[in-house]
């Protein structure tokens, strides 16, 4: 930090206000120095990197279009259950989602979505899944805001709850 105008800190190579230095550098904005678990990140880190997930290729964490695309054909299945037998009542279509993916889970280790895409739930630890995270992991998934409050390494509060991890088959 440079010199302050006025009580704003300024750039000490730019000369302007510190927050208009960093929205010019799209790339600090963008991929700040911290994250908000505090940890500092490197350049070169990926999504799974610190449980020795590969970048590319199988076990390695997939994209949000695959995520939501597996759970667009979990959510399309729940619908088409709850027309045939429930009259399309929405609690009924929710709770067959979530028995879809509390049966997916302890079966094959995901939900029929996420076999299709190519995904299916790992422990973090490694090993088996065990009984508790797929039966836990969809009922955080259906209140949402747990799915979607992820981490560096693309994991929700739901997946961080059971120590899983979504990983590609």
């Amino acid at each position: 930090m440079g010199l302050s105008v006025a009580g704003v800190p300024t750039c000490p190579h730019t000369k302007l206000p510190q927050f208009l230095a960093d929205i010019r550098n799209v790339s600090r904005v963008l991929h700040p120095p911290e994250t908000y678990t505090g940890v500092m990140t490197d350049s070169d880190y990926w999504p799974g990197k610190k449980f020795g997930l590969p970048q590319d290729g199988p076990r390695s964490t997939p994209t949000y279009l695959r995520r939501v695309l597996g759970l667009g054909i979990d959510w399309a299945i729940a619908v088409g259950i709850s027309v045939a037998f429930f009259d399309y009542n929405g609690l009924w279509t929710l709770g067959v989602f979530v028995v879809l993916q509390m049966v997916g889970g302890l079966l094959l280790a995901g939900s029929p979505g996420h076999l299709i895409t190519g995904m299916r739930i790992a422990p973090v630890r490694g090993g088996a899944l065990g009984m508790l995270a797929p039966l836990v992991r969809p009922l955080m998934v259906a209140l949402v805001i747990p799915a979607v409050m992820v981490d560096e390494d693309q994991r929700g509060v739901h997946d961080r709850l059971v120590g899983t991890i979504l990983v590609r088959r």
